[in-house]
């Protein structure tokens, strides 16, 4: 896997493959999709979802604002809409910060 390339359901179903012996493709497959389904129906419900040394996830109200048309110019209206937001956790961010300055 290169770097740039995104990590994918099914990428992370043949890591748990590797990782956890006598663990079958179903079963990975169902851990995969229930950490997955859960995280969903905590985040749409309001609740925060922290996960120690990667970081927390959180909904984030973004109210309605007018934008621009980047092609016309064209003032136009956008609703107010709420984001998931992630914020790194102290110990992946210093894992990020290390690799990326291996990579220079």
């Amino acid at each position: 896997m290169s770097k740039s390339s995104a990590v994918t359901r099914s990428e992370l179903i043949n890591i748990l493959n590797e990782r956890i012996p006598g663990i079958s493709g179903k079963e990975a497959d169902e851990a995969v999709r229930i950490l997955f389904d859960e995280m969903g129906k905590a985040i749409s419900s309001g609740r925060r979802i922290e996960i120690r040394g990667f970081g927390s996830f959180s909904l984030n109200y973004r109210p309605a604002r007018i934008g621009r048309n980047p092609r016309t110019g064209e003032s136009v209206p956008v609703p107010a809409k709420y984001a998931v937001h992630f914020k790194a956790g102290k110990e992946m961010r210093q894992r990020v910060d290390s690799s990326a300055k291996k990579a220079k």
